[in-house]
């Protein structure tokens, strides 16, 4: 089932939570955890943020953040009566999930891999102190509206 299907009355019902899940786990949690933890880290271990691995990965991020930026903007208009909009949400989520399947893949098969090689045992487990200390801050409220949606979508498949 598309959450945006070709039709002419589309489901756009849970984009705005999608939207919120985006926002506060990928970005919020995820993307922070990156930002703030384990890029500085890997940059003390000689990475570059300026080109590499790191430097894609950053780059993903914006991009990432004006798809989402894209996709807001465009729900709004569409709930707003504009229904050419619908143009432009499709688009925005099409690139998001594209860039998403790439990112994820460079990061396990690249990123990690590299990572692994540089950090050591030590390092690891300070990491993963820190990012639990991020993931309780959001995952609760995340994690209601993931089992809400999942509820609800189970019977549509």
């Amino acid at each position: 089932m598309e959450i945006v299907s070709k039709t002419e009355n589309p489901n756009i019902f849970d984009l705005d939570t999608i939207i919120f899940l985006i926002k506060n786990y990928a970005d919020g949690v995820h993307h922070q955890k990156e930002e703030d933890l384990f890029f500085p880290l890997l940059e003390e271990r000689g990475f570059s943020t300026q080109q590499g691995p790191v430097a894609v990965m950053l780059h993903e991020h914006t991009l990432g953040r004006n798809f989402v930026k894209g996709l807001s903007e465009a729900l709004v208009l569409y709930n707003g009566g504009d229904k050419s909009a619908i143009l432009a949400i499709r688009n925005n989520i099409n690139g998001y999930i594209a860039l998403l399947r790439n990112h994820i893949s460079k990061e396990n098969n690249i990123l990690f891999r590299m990572a692994d090689k540089v950090l050591s045992e030590d390092d690891n487990q300070k990491l993963t102190k820190e990012f639990a200390k991020v993931e309780i801050k959001i995952m609760e409220e995340s994690i209601l509206k993931i089992e809400k949606m999942e509820e609800f979508y189970k019977y549509q498949l």
